[in-house]
């Protein structure tokens, strides 16, 4: 498996971010500049430029067109799974198998525009940012970008996110209680720079993790987004009907995996989730 060149991750991180920006900042169909323009402005390569940009085409975020150049992609759908009985009760068992991990990068740096909006921060006041690859009984199974707010854990070492689990950590070791956590999961395509860490090909599919979690006084404290591989890891959620629970009109619409109209009380449904690691094969 081969490795990255120290740095190599953040540097690829900090280009994602700032086209990532560029994207929310505008409007389905708006262009953005230029491949050479921003290189030029960011100070990169051309490949590692066009591998942030390949990864937001293949996670549908921008549209290439030929000749014309790049814009932002049309909005997605998006789909809320809520608790018939309030979101405190919605789980998430932990997924199966031995879970590790690799530290790939571990740094301070200022938030930025992007992050420090989703964390609601001076793009100046610095963050830890962490790269580790997860894995599964050995095996890699995951790539997961931390982004954690450095006033709140002013001495997290590298070896608290090597072992053990990360919030048991704030909360023993830096008195960071987390309550809740907004995720939202897409299908998408590995780079080459993730299939070198998850030993699979190219453009394999994979699953995209995006999680805001907040503590219990609704602070942000951590943003992340995680790749996981296709080919060995699954979500599998449990969902219960609520017939009792009265669904208001902006609520109503389609579940996910479910035909519109298979219900016709228009039920709320209750969701717990876990994930499933697959043998490989």
């Amino acid at each position: 498996m081969k490795e990255d060149a120290p740095g190599a991750v953040l540097k690829r991180e900090r280009v994602r971010d700032f086209v990532l920006d560029l994207v929310e900042s505008r409007s389905p169909g708006d262009a953005i500049p230029s491949e050479r323009a921003l290189c030029t402005r960011l100070g990169v390569s051309r490949p590692t430029l066009r591998a942030a940009v390949d990864e937001l085409v293949a996670a549908g975020l921008l549209v290439r067109e030929h000749g014309r150049g790049m814009f932002v992609a049309p909005e997605k759908i998006t789909q809320e799974l809520v608790s018939g009985h309030g979101r405190q009760t919605m789980t998430a068992p932990p997924a199966s198998g031995a879970w590790s991990s690799r530290l790939l990068e571990f740094t301070t740096f200022p938030a930025g525009a992007r992050v420090g909006r989703k964390l609601r921060m001076s793009p100046a006041a610095e963050i830890v940012y962490v790269a580790r690859l997860r894995l599964v009984d050995g095996a890699p199974m995951a790539i997961e970008h931390l982004h954690i707010r450095a006033d709140l854990v002013p001495a997290l070492s590298a070896r608290e996110l090597e072992a053990g689990d990360l919030y048991e950590h704030l909360r023993e070791q830096h008195g960071v209680h987390v309550q809740e956590a907004v995720q939202a999961i897409e299908p998408t395509v590995v780079t080459r720079a993730e299939a070198e860490l998850l030993d699979v090909p190219e453009l394999s599919p994979a699953l995209l993790f995006e999680r805001l979690t907040s503590d219990t006084t609704g602070r942000p404290v951590e943003y992340v987004h995680s790749v996981y591989r296709g080919d060995r890891y699954r979500i599998v959620s449990r969902l219960t009907l609520d017939p009792s629970a009265a669904v208001p009109p902006a609520r109503l619409g389609h579940h996910p995996g479910i035909p519109p109209g298979d219900f016709a009380h228009r039920e709320t449904i209750a969701a717990s989730t876990r994930g499933d690691i697959q043998s490989a094969s």
